[in-house]
């Protein structure tokens, strides 16, 4: 069961995968609790890219505490699906838009600027072989200078994923949670 946890939306539920599905790993609820927490004072009337947005639920928990605007990417068709029955439930299609790329290879689709990027990578691909997202898309969140001015970006990774320092990133405050990490990066 996949809850909002906070704002306009707060306890309503969110459709998910089935359980024997692990396609998707949300964020767990204290996670993503504790996230929000930081990042309430800059959430309001945000513009926000929930990368590798899953069923949704990070960005849609933006819009249920006051982001003006989600921007959801996304390569798998069931994912998005997902995402869009998830929004048409809340009445919130209207705020929000959906991009189907490859991550890492869509870059030159998101044309504006973000008060906050988020990224929640897979950790492992179908075959269990561990992937390395995270330094790739934060080397592009610089290269296609897609954060606004103070701006924050959020990343969630496996706590044995390495990710180097990324000139014009800050690596401000990390976060652990048994097996994962999330950092917290301004320009």
């Amino acid at each position: 069961m996949l809850k909002i946890i906070g704002g306009t939306f707060r306890g309503r539920q969110l459709k998910t995968l089935p359980k024997d599905d692990f396609s998707i790993r949300p964020m767990l609820g204290m996670m993503k609790k504790s996230v929000f927490d930081i990042i309430t004072p800059v959430i309001s009337d945000s513009f926000f890219l929930d990368l590798y947005a899953g069923v949704g639920s990070v960005g849609i928990e933006a819009l249920s505490r006051g982001a003006k605007k989600v921007v959801f990417a996304e390569i798998s068709d069931k994912s998005i699906a997902l995402v869009k029955y998830n929004l048409k439930m809340l009445n919130i299609e209207d705020k929000a838009d959906i991009i189907k790329c490859d991550v890492l290879k869509g870059f030159p689709k998101f044309q504006n600027k973000y008060d906050i990027i988020f990224l929640g990578p897979p950790y492992k691909d179908g075959a269990k072989n561990a992937l390395a997202l995270t330094y790739p898309t934060l080397k592009n969140i610089v290269l296609f200078s897609i954060l606004k001015e103070n701006g924050i970006v959020i990343s969630q990774r496996h706590r044995n994923e390495p990710v180097d320092e990324v000139a014009g990133l800050t690596n401000y405050r990390t976060e652990k949670y048994g097996d994962t990490v999330v950092a917290f990066y301004r320009m």
